[in-house]
């Protein structure tokens, strides 16, 4: 149990019988009761603005009601958003150069969407033009564009960062400069007509299979504010080689190149023609909010925010007769809700509430671009500057304990030394991201507080499983990926064990709770990316009028 904490770096040891007892109401039946209706076929996968999204919401209100939580929603405990659907790709892709051709077929080769909400989507013979990583990042004095004109072409984008030097993009470490929602923004600030990501197994940390479920359907997006580029599209590496070779170059010496500050941006002399019709709707879906008033007269109006994304991929529409065609999304992100749920019950298990209020956000549409998350950040309950830190769960460790934990973005913010401290006490060894190739803090719901300021914890489920040898938990975690990652077998099945995570759900709370008593506010590592938005938002809120209002739901 959880019997020591240490406050943001001051020593402190709350009561051993308050945590610990608190900490015994998660259990393991409890979780996987939850993942039990939530991953169920009767909620068809949980599609953003589906039936299944609104039960998945129906759902997690009412447990969160049943314990005595008030709603923080706009609409009791539910935040309700648009969302706009577009749904439609390209059949195929024709390249040119000179009198050759060369024809590019959906999903085996390529995968072309509709980057916006128009009705029709077309190239007709735009150049295409290679473009390195796509990246401009001031402080690394890097510029792939080299403010070439760039309007109306066809961008050829590698995925991730330059990863050679240490010293260069944090090397290995993926930054947001290698994810491909940052690429598909630059090239629409450049006024590009289309984006191609070249999708690699080591560049993107999945297969290409992901690829094709994940953008399949229809694609949602937040009402759009700002300019988008009009086609967004991945390329295999085989099919990128081929179509290169018909522009007489190399994959190889683009890469090299690409890998240098003085790189320019390739003309390859190839047209891309393409088009095709979509199908645009606007739904709507919501986030569930509920909130725990603490007790603290000034820190209540403060909060320490959990979030857990409900939603999934829906169903397939092209899956043969017979064929599973539901993504159950049971790890992903069921189990998280699940984890929400229970963290939730531990703090109604409290004898007093703590001195800062808890905000629990089972956040939608994180599968379609963390929309949910964003909407949230755009449109918080409380004011941006007393969200004291935002802890996320997406996903549950399913196969037995660990003899370590794993938060994504250790070193970015001065929990650290809380985190170790209760790792600790559960015997365990805390870690940062064992996979930092993968960019994993910039692909979940915390990375939309982030961005705005608010400094952030990302539990991954550790690697070193107690009683398996080295290296078990590495190749399990890289066959669920293959196997099971985006895909409709990712069911709860008899053979998961959920020790481990109750566990990290214990560390969660301990978390949470060592935040909402602790006096000061976390803060991010000096110089950190994130640092800017939080002085601007503490900053803000000095500039309100005098008085503080408590966090209370409406």
């Amino acid at each position: 149990m959880l019997t020591a904490v240490l406050l943001l770096g001051l020593a402190a040891a709350p009561p051993a019988r308050t945590n610990a007892a608190a900490e015994r109401v998660i259990r393991a039946d409890a979780i996987r009761a939850h993942v039990r209706f939530l991953a169920s076929d009767l909620l068809e996968g949980r599609g953003p603005g589906a039936r299944g999204d609104a039960l998945a919401e129906a759902y997690v209100a009412s447990q969160l009601e049943a314990l005595g939580l008030r709603p923080a929603g706009t609409q009791g405990f539910l935040q309700p958003f648009d969302i706009v659907g577009v749904d439609g790709h390209a059949a195929t892709v024709q390249l040119t150069h000179g009198s050759e051709s060369l024809v590019l077929r959906h999903a085996e080769d390529v995968i072309v969407v509709a980057g916006d909400d128009s009705a029709h989507t077309a190239v007709a013979g735009a150049e295409l033009v290679f473009v390195g990583y796509g990246i401009r990042a001031p402080e690394y004095a890097w510029d792939d564009f080299k403010g070439q004109d760039l309007r109306g072409k066809v961008l050829l984008i590698l995925n991730s960062d330059p990863e050679d030097d240490p010293a260069l993009f944090a090397g290995k470490t993926r930054l947001w400069y290698g994810r491909w929602d940052y690429k598909y923004e630059m090239a629409a600030k450049v006024g590009a007509a289309g984006a191609i990501i070249l999708h690699t197994p080591h560049s993107a940390g999945y297969p290409w299979q992901v690829v094709r479920t994940s953008w399949s359907g229809p694609q949602f997006s937040l009402p759009a504010t700002t300019r988008r580029v009009p086609l967004r599209g991945w390329v295999t590496e085989e099919a990128c080689r081929r179509l290169l070779a018909l522009g007489g170059t190399t994959l190889e010496e683009l890469v090299h190149a690409a890998g240098r500050r003085d790189f320019h941006p390739v003309r390859l002399g190839i047209g891309v023609t393409t088009g095709f019709d979509n199908r645009v709707e606007r739904t709507r879906t919501a986030n569930v909010l509920a909130l725990l008033p603490g007790s603290d007269p000034r820190l209540s109006s403060e909060v320490v925010l959990y979030t857990a994304h409900h939603d999934h991929l829906g169903m397939r529409t092209d899956a043969p007769p017979g064929e599973d065609a539901i993504y159950n999304g049971a790890e992903d992100n069921a189990s998280g809700v699940a984890l929400m749920l229970e963290v939730a019950r531990a703090y109604t298990a409290l004898p007093a509430a703590p001195r800062r209020s808890i905000l629990f956000a089972a956040v939608a549409a994180e599968e379609q671009g963390l929309l949910g998350s964003e909407y949230l950040s755009r449109h918080p309950p409380v004011p941006l500057g007393r969200i004291a830190v935002d802890i996320n769960i997406d996903g549950a460790n399913v196969f037995g304990r660990t003899r370590d934990v794993t938060v994504i973005g250790l070193g970015k913010t001065d929990l650290d030394v809380t985190l170790r401290a209760l790792a600790r006490a559960q015997g365990r060894v805390l870690r940062g991201d064992q996979l930092p190739d993968r960019g994993y803090f910039y692909r979940s719901d915390q990375f939309s507080f982030a961005r705005v300021g608010v400094p952030s914890a990302y539990f991954e489920s550790g690697l070193d499983y107690r009683g398996r040898p080295p290296g078990w938990g590495r190749e399990k975690r890289e066959a669920w990926e293959e196997t099971r990652y985006h895909q409709p077998s990712d069911e709860l099945t008899a053979d998961w064990d959920l020790s481990g995570a109750v566990e990290d759900a214990r560390l969660q709370f301990a978390l949470g709770y060592s935040v909402a008593q602790a006096t000061a506010l976390p803060v991010w590592t000096r110089g950190d990316e994130f640092e800017a938005p939080r002085l601007r938002s503490l900053e803000a809120l000095r500039q309100r009028p005098p008085g503080t209002t408590p966090a209370s739901g409406r």
